[in-house]
């Protein structure tokens, strides 16, 4: 979560003043400071290879673009957005959401509005495929070789490791064709050392451990009754997406090693999903050309089985808006009458007071303390 102040998350449960602001830059240069908008959202999605979304309504046709440079024009023109609020003794307190590359704007020309969307920075190196096969050889750790994939694109971009320890262990020799998407070979690399990697809302590169919903540190409490935030809130337990075995194969054709690979099983005699009980027989194979032996192949199996056996309990929610949040944050749900930690899935931030703030959270655990 994007860290604010203890008096910023206590007033989302008071009345307070909403604050919203939209700048247009292109080329580095601010073309627009706090562009005019109807409404609008930001949708965060750790499920989409473009982490942040927003879509945008102008409502003065005048902002439909004509030529390439026009602010709302989708040639390079970035939107800087963020959220705040005002307090009671006039002191404003910002959070960002996101800075978006522009996309398709669209609209009537004599009477409006201008619907505008756009996408967080992964976009940008998602359209940038490899020209000619590509290696990471020569570079010693993982997050050396993601680190050049993405500077080839974006050479001024922030990358930051936010893993324990800032660990960058060593990376295998994988080669991807020509046409290949640099995006994926980037998120291939992040997976093989038990990562992952998105752009933020301040428009960094962040490469992350996977969350742990179970022992995580809770970044924000959503809770019921007088003082909370929690309006409304529905659950499913669908058994789809649970595994009790996981294989893991890698192939490294640039290497020249054997093809490898690894199982783990939920051996647990006591657990719901153990294997050959009543949840049955239920395999999820994963692949990599960066696992070059049986050994790695087994580590990533019994990583990827942890999150495959979770329960996959869906809990969609709408709360009084938290503009802090992160995809990949864990939450304390406290309703009727229980205390369950949540991984935020998804969630939809509104740019308007009247919008509906709507989070959908995975793998519910329930606290017994």
């Amino acid at each position: 979560m994007y860290p604010v102040s203890s008096t910023f998350l206590k007033t989302l449960a008071t009345s307070h003043t909403m604050l919203a602001k939209v700048d247009v830059y292109y080329n580095g240069t601010l073309k627009v400071a706090n562009l005019p908008f109807d409404s609008g959202s930001v949708t965060v999605d750790r499920g989409s290879k473009t982490r942040r979304t927003i879509s945008l309504t102008v409502s003065d046709p005048k902002f439909m673009p004509w030529l390439e440079t026009d602010p709302l024009a989708p040639y390079g023109q970035q939107l800087v957005v963020s959220r705040g609020i005002r307090y009671s003794n006039g002191a404003e307190e910002w959070v960002p959401l996101g800075t978006f590359r522009l996309n398709e704007p669209s609209g009537d020309l004599h009477f409006g509005p201008v619907n505008v969307t756009g996408a967080s920075s992964e976009c940008s190196v998602i359209d940038d495929k490899f020209t000619s096969p590509t290696t990471t050889r020569g570079y010693g750790g993982c997050v050396d070789a993601m680190e050049a994939l993405i500077r080839q694109t974006l050479p001024s971009a922030t990358i930051v490791n936010l893993t324990a320890g800032a660990r960058n262990p060593s990376c295998a020799v994988a080669t991807w064709d020509a046409g290949a998407d640099r995006w994926d070979a980037v998120q291939q690399i992040a997976r093989a050392m038990s990562a992952e990697i998105y752009v933020d809302a301040q428009n960094r590169f962040v490469i992350v451990d996977l969350p742990d919903v179970i022992n995580g540190a809770v970044a924000w409490d959503i809770a019921e009754g007088e003082g909370g935030t929690l309006i409304s809130s529905t659950r499913s337990m669908p058994r789809t997406g649970v595994y009790n075995c996981v294989v893991a194969s890698g192939e490294n054709a640039s290497s020249g090693s054997a093809p490898v690979s690894g199982t783990a099983k939920d051996l647990d005699p006591s657990s719901p999903t153990r294997w050959g009980g009543p949840f049955g027989k239920v395999t999820k194979f994963i692949s990599s050309a960066l696992w070059i032996s049986s050994g790695d192949c087994t580590s990533a199996a019994e990583y990827a089985l942890f999150d495959a056996i979770a329960p996959n309990v869906q809990t969609s929610l709408e709360s009084l808006p938290n503009p802090a949040l992160e995809g990949n944050d864990i939450v304390r749900l406290v309703h009727v009458g229980r205390k369950e930690r949540y991984l935020v899935q998804s969630l939809t931030i509104p740019l308007t007071a009247d919008g509906a703030f709507a989070i959908a959270l995975r793998g519910g655990k329930e606290e017994t303390e």
